[in-house]
């Protein structure tokens, strides 16, 4: 049935829509989707240790180079070691604070690529464009140590260059492979045909991004490793996997262990801090109350005579839930990463086999009308009541990063991309809609959740420190 029923997510989505918990047979595998939050925790979080591996797909198959990295690896010694190695060595407190500068750098780089924009295209403004070309410099210089890959702009100006475009448009292509209901994952006897041309165009992507991502990889290995080492302190997380050492005092990662987890670094920031903001600037030049309260909040906290700084976060609530409806109402994708059930085992009375693939939707979830009042609707003012604003939900009445051993590390910094995404293009621009346009579609693409077509709009500085 799956390979007619296309785009397979909505197909899923529909006949699951208004079910606490449904259970499809895909080929071999039954599926689980869990709309229920109370479910999801008892998942997650009551029988976390039986839903701790990942499913053995095409796609996770080349995109981990055989499943070497930590978020696609299936329960095991390899999943064990990497998420050590994330969690003590890149996702770290110490890590976080040592790169705040860094951080500062490319907000402030943001605000000068929309403004040079705004100068050069008579003030229409790419928004997508510029909210992802963010992401990729934040965690191109965390991982590298650089903002661009060659040259930059040919303009000379604070824009991404040619490689840097094709290298973010790569990114994203790999991610809508990852774990998309190719029919070989379900029906393995299928792969050798590649009836949805899947493999094809996974191959095609990942060669683009190793193009990049290689020769530097090699290049510094080869300098801390056989040019009689490097003595000084790691520079970059690049740095951090080469200089890693076991307890024998050898190489703790071998070259497709750093080449694979640098990739999926890159493939976990690029997506959701650009998707959420997106979503959020286009929901909010709809409704501009909400659009006002948010730059009252701004002038109010911040003021007009600096931009916004990360210390600022606290005293900005109204933002922050802003982000959180956004990425509510409009998840970056339709289900959360699949679990798979290591034994047989029951939950919550429902007998669940072992090898099923557990998907909490986030669709199912976020927009869940037993648990959201009126929940297509745009409603910052619904998080308020929240003890503390924050992007993460414990309880998962929406997905942000998930829950158990495999909820997301990089919480913190996610989290402080996003907040600082809308926050710099609210508080350093006036926004607008081009001519002619009253309002801005929310159609979402066919075969992905995001905007049917990218978000255009007006920006006018509006700190006259900019002008």
């Amino acid at each position: 049935m799956m390979l007619w029923r296309k785009p397979h997510f909505r197909w899923i989505l529909q006949k699951t829509e208004g079910k606490d918990i449904t259970c499809i047979r895909l080929g071999n595998v039954h599926v689980i989707v869990v709309n229920s939050p109370e479910l999801a925790c008892e998942f997650l979080k009551k029988n976390d240790a039986v839903f701790a591996s990942r499913p053995i797909t095409m796609a996770t198959e080349y995109s981990g180079r055989g499943f070497l990295s930590v978020v696609i690896a299936p329960w095991g010694d390899q999943w064990k070691k990497m998420r050590r190695v994330i969690a003590s060595e890149v996702m770290s407190h110490k890590r976080f604070r040592s790169m705040a500068k860094m951080r500062v750098e490319e907000a402030d780089n943001l605000v000068r690529y929309i403004q040079h924009q705004s100068e050069a295209n008579d003030q229409v403004i790419d928004v997508r464009k510029s909210l992802r070309y963010y992401c990729g410099n934040i965690i191109r210089r965390m991982i590298f140590g650089c903002r661009h890959f060659g040259m930059g702009a040919k303009d000379g100006g604070p824009g991404p260059g040619q490689e840097e475009i094709e290298h973010v448009e790569a990114a994203f292509t790999v991610l809508s492979l990852i774990y998309a209901f190719c029919a070989s994952d379900f029906m393995p006897s299928l792969r050798i045909l590649d009836i949805d041309g899947h493999e094809k165009i996974m191959k095609k992507a990942l060669k683009v991004i190793n193009k990049y991502h290689d020769p530097i990889i090699e290049e510094r290995m080869r300098r801390w490793r056989t040019d009689g080492g490097v003595d000084d302190e790691p520079e970059d997380i690049l740095d951090v996997f080469i200089s890693l050492k076991d307890n024998k005092g050898k190489p703790l990662l071998t070259m497709e262990e750093i080449k694979a987890q640098a990739g999926e670094l890159i493939l976990a920031t690029v997506d959701n801090p650009s998707n959420t903001v997106e979503w959020a600037m286009a929901e909010m030049l709809n409704q501009p109350d909400i659009l006002r309260k948010a730059i009252e909040e701004l002038d109010r906290v911040v003021g007009a005579d600096r931009l916004v700084e990360e210390s600022d976060f606290p005293n900005l609530p109204y933002l922050k839930a802003c982000t959180r409806e956004a990425l509510r109402l409009h998840p970056l994708a339709p289900f959360n990463l699949p679990h798979v059930s290591t034994t047989n085992t029951t939950v919550a009375g429902f007998f669940i086999p072992k090898g099923s693939q557990v998907l909490l939707s986030r669709v199912g979830l976020g927009r869940n009308p037993k648990v959201w009042e009126d929940p297509m609707r745009f409603n910052p003012d619904r998080h308020l009541n929240e003890k503390n604003v924050e992007l993460a939900e414990p309880d998962l009445r929406f997905i942000s990063f998930s829950a158990g051993r495999r909820g997301c590390m990089g919480a913190p910094l996610g989290t402080m991309m996003t907040y600082m995404l809308l926050a710099r293009v609210l508080h350093a621009f006036t926004w607008s809609l081009p001519a002619g346009e009253e309002s801005v579609n929310l159609s979402e693409e066919e075969l992905s959740l995001f905007m049917a077509k990218p978000l255009h709009a007006f920006a006018k500085p509006r700190l006259s420190f900019l002008n």
